[in-house]
């Protein structure tokens, strides 16, 4: 009898230790199933593997990335809005004054081959978030890209010295972005868009005092401005090495002037993006303009000699940039192409 009843207890307690072990694996993987990451989680992921490839100087990578991200989630903005990033870079690679440190260097290309497919990518992006929007998913991160969509476009109309319609898109920038701030004030990208906007109203030219009046643009601040960017360059998900960029060069603007500020940032772009020959150009250019010329030829040197038989063109555009940048310094030497 002693036998059966320790056979019985001994039975019931694996019985109840396999249902106990079959709940908690049940409660595991319900918990493992609600930690899986959402398919925006997925795309931003692997959007930021593009985006440090484009700005490490390699636009076909990150373009391959992006276009992957359109294919298995083609209902999504990110995939659209990223490219658009990219294809942005490739115009300003191509047509910018590259060895000026200042932001939006004007270029007198009115066009180039690849602003059709840049726009048709924001207007891609622009849809996409507003069905979203509708349909109410992921609906304050949609604001977010439709935000940064019309913040491209802003920038290459900057980029084209076009005031007017800079200052449209960044009027339509501003309040999208403001409206994903609004739903979910986490989303610090938000900040970098918003931060330009405030920064540029508040010291650009009496052109943008007309266009306030004209159509009504809202108000700036140059200080909240810095602060914003700074949030975003520091906290940013998908702006953070962008926003890096921009504040550097803010800060190396003839009304700031604050120089050893934006070297630091350049460099830690250098640090984190080394392939990129961009980050030693634009600190050649700040040496320039802070009247230290031999760092200045070391530096137009540097990037000259380390791109002589580019292959992408990024390396192409910076050594053309460089050697405009050498003849100019020295007319008595000759640089080959």
């Amino acid at each position: 009898m002693g036998n059966s009843l320790t056979k019985r207890t001994w039975s019931q307690s694996a019985s109840t230790a396999a249902g106990l072990l079959v709940l908690a694996l049940s409660v595991c993987g319900g918990r493992n199933a609600l930690a899986r990451p959402s398919l925006d989680e997925e795309d931003r992921a692997r959007g930021r593997h593009g985006l440090d490839l484009m700005m490490d100087g390699d636009l076909d990578g990150a373009i391959a990335v992006f276009k992957e991200i359109q294919r298995t989630d083609p209902e999504s903005p990110v995939g659209y809005l990223l490219e658009a990033d990219a294809t942005w870079w490739r115009i300003y690679y191509a047509t910018a004054n590259l060895t000026d440190p200042d932001v939006f260097a004007a270029t007198d290309l009115p066009t180039t081959a690849y602003d059709a497919h840049f726009e048709d990518l924001l207007n891609i992006t622009i849809s996409k978030s507003e069905a979203r929007i509708k349909s109410q998913q992921e609906v304050a991160r949609s604001y977010l890209y439709e935000g940064m969509a019309y913040a491209l476009r802003a920038r290459l109309a900057g980029l084209r010295d076009k005031d007017l319609p800079t200052a449209r898109a960044g009027k339509k920038m501003r309040a999208l972005l403001l409206k994903a701030l609004e739903l979910d004030p986490s989303l610090t990208d938000a900040y970098l868009g918003v931060g330009i906007y405030n920064y540029f109203v508040d010291t650009l030219s009496a052109i943008v005092k007309l266009l306030r009046w004209f159509i009504g643009l809202p108000g700036g601040s140059r200080l909240e401005g810095l602060k914003q960017m700074q949030l975003a360059a520091e906290k940013g998900d998908l702006t953070r090495a962008e926003a890096k960029f921009y504040l550097a060069k803010d800060y190396s603007r003839q009304n700031e002037r604050q120089y050893e500020r934006s070297m630091q940032l350049f460099r830690e772009l250098e640090r984190e993006y080394p392939h990129n020959p961009l980050w030693p150009m634009v600190l050649s250019s700040l040496y320039c303009r802070m009247g230290e010329a031999e760092k200045c030829d070391a530096g137009y040197r540097e990037v000259y000699n380390r791109t002589a038989g580019a292959k992408n063109e990024v390396e192409k555009s910076l050594r053309r940039a460089a050697r405009q940048a050498l003849q100019r310094r020295h007319p008595q030497e000759q640089f080959p192409q």
